[in-house]
């Protein structure tokens, strides 16, 4: 079973959550989505503390479009960041908790751990905790190509 944990933004007492959840709401706003009008924020917590934040990219041939999440990978690894990744809060700006679509979820499997943890929030600043194993269940992984 999996098991998901429910919480308002109000009730963070950890500066460290707090921060990020802070930074992927103000990441939000600089979102790139003429297209689906989803605007879309995400920080990542990497294993020595430093925060790394992206927004959405959306691009008219869909293809070319990268999710918060991605933007904020890409961000750590450019900047040298140490893994695995403690945490990825990820926030949208509608009514639901939009947890990470399936290719962001596959490309955070290399650079997460099975304990992760994973909070995905709304435009109220409700959030859902889970932990990434339960995230991505079976994640298709570098022990499969890596002799």
């Amino acid at each position: 079973m999996i098991s998901s944990k429910k919480f308002k933004f109000s009730q963070v007492k950890n500066p460290i959550l707090k921060s990020m959840i802070e930074t992927a709401y103000a990441v939000q706003k600089n979102a790139y989505a003429p297209y689906s009008g989803f605007h879309i924020g995400s920080t990542i917590l990497d294993a020595k503390g430093f925060e790394y934040a992206g927004c959405n990219v959306e691009n008219s041939s869909y293809g070319g479009t990268v999710c918060a999440e991605r933007v904020a990978i890409w961000k750590g690894i450019s900047h040298n960041m140490t893994l695995p990744l403690q945490a990825v809060v990820v926030v949208s700006s509608e009514k639901k908790q939009w947890p990470p679509c399936g290719m962001c979820r596959q490309v955070m499997s290399e650079f997460c751990s099975p304990k992760t943890v994973v909070f995905f929030g709304n435009n109220r600043k409700e959030f859902k905790k889970m932990l990434f194993k339960d995230l991505l269940p079976e994640a298709f992984s570098n022990k499969f190509i890596l002799k």
